[in-house]
């Protein structure tokens, strides 16, 4: 009996050992690579950018809040209203995506919207597919534009202390190119009409969406060096925890310690001569920067990807372009790709590699047009 009680208790300790990897693989290998290196190289604590970390959380707090009180899902159900074709509900759907994701980030905008998206397409009886895949391609694109849009360009921002005038004039070509790639994409797509019965989503506590709203805009001048991050971060502390406590567990604490172990792990590395002399001379050129930023996105996704070659190279224009754009292609280039992924293939479990099949495809058609129009356009 008691043997029989350790067996079960060794194989619970696997299955949780292998189920965590599974869901947090990109930690895992962040901290193993960081103790590794640890081993040849000492770890200071001045390797972590603690600026990058606060402000990543202030961030997730905020939209943590934004999103339990229904202020995303709302505006988009009064948008969706106005809509009798399917034609109009992509460009909403996806539209809506875009945009939200420049300021609530990529993932965050996916898991608000695909699931709208499914419950849309069984309302209306419609193949959602090729909108969630198209949602996927605006949602990091979209994200592109701003220092808050995604990790890639808030750790960018943050570390070449760019300005904001400095960090739209490189992301904007990539809007630019993204409105008129998603329009075409929309476009050409099958055309028919419909009628939609959504019912409204009301806002029950206005006030406390005020109160972060207010936060919100306190968050975003620390982001654009207005005002101190040390003071949002203290703000933001004291209005949580009068407002919601319950809004720190909804932290992504596991992005926040991927980040702390890519810093150690880069900085552990910067410090071995045969490796900076390698990467400083693969990163030795622009051109090479932005094409190194993509390929690494691809294997490893855009954020460690920022995060290895930031350390090595001062080209952060290309790099900027390049984990950015790098995010289309493969499942992985960008990890906010895998929540619609997930949420799609969760209801629609028999259409796991059409899904795969579908986003591979216009992912890499994205990827070919992408790269040649922004890479004619470096000096």
């Amino acid at each position: 009996m008691q043997s029989q009680i350790s067996t079960n208790k060794k194989i619970l300790s696997k299955d949780f050992f292998v189920n965590f990897i599974k869901k947090e693989f990109i930690l895992t290998v962040s901290l193993i690579l960081a103790l590794l290196t640890s081993i040849i190289s000492t770890p200071k604590i001045s390797y972590i950018d603690f600026k990058v970390i606060i402000l990543l959380f202030n961030l997730m707090i905020v939209v943590s809040a934004f999103k339990e009180l229904k202020v995303l899902d709302s505006i988009a159900v009064a948008l969706l209203k106005k809509c009798n074709s399917y034609t109009s509900i992509s460009f909403a759907l996806v539209f809506i995506t875009f945009i939200s994701s420049m300021v609530v980030t990529n993932d965050v905008a996916l898991i608000t919207f695909v699931p709208l998206s499914i419950v849309i397409a069984k309302k209306a009886d419609i193949d959602i597919l090729k909108i969630i895949v198209f949602q996927t391609l605006a949602a990091n694109l979209g994200s592109s534009f701003t220092p808050m849009g995604n990790p890639q360009n808030l750790f960018i921002y943050s570390f070449y202390n760019l300005s904001a005038l400095d960090f739209f004039k490189i992301t904007t070509p990539i809007i630019i190119l993204a409105l008129l790639f998603l329009s075409c994409l929309i476009i050409r797509d099958k055309k028919l009409k419909l009628k939609l019965d959504l019912k409204d989503i009301k806002i029950e506590d206005k006030k406390e969406v005020l109160w972060f709203s207010i936060l919100f805009l306190i968050i975003l001048l620390s982001v654009f060096h207005i005002i101190d991050y040390k003071f949002a971060f203290l703000i933001t502390i004291i209005m949580v925890l009068i407002l919601n406590k319950n809004l720190f567990s909804q932290v992504d604490y596991s992005l926040l310690l991927t980040f702390i172990g890519f810093f150690i792990f880069i900085g552990n590395i910067s410090t071995m001569d045969c490796v900076r002399s390698f990467m400083q001379t693969v990163l030795n050129s622009n051109k090479s920067t932005f094409l190194s930023s993509i390929f690494a996105s691809q294997i490893i996704s855009n954020v460690p990807a920022t995060m290895l070659l930031s350390g090595f190279t001062n080209h952060f224009r290309e790099l900027l372009l390049g984990v950015n754009i790098g995010g289309l292609g493969t499942l992985i280039a960008s990890l906010a790709s895998i929540i619609s992924y997930k949420i799609y293939t969760k209801e629609f479990e028999i259409k796991n590699s059409e899904y795969l099949k579908v986003f591979s495809l216009y992912n890499f058609i994205g990827l070919a047009l992408f790269i040649p129009l922004v890479f004619i356009t470096l000096p």
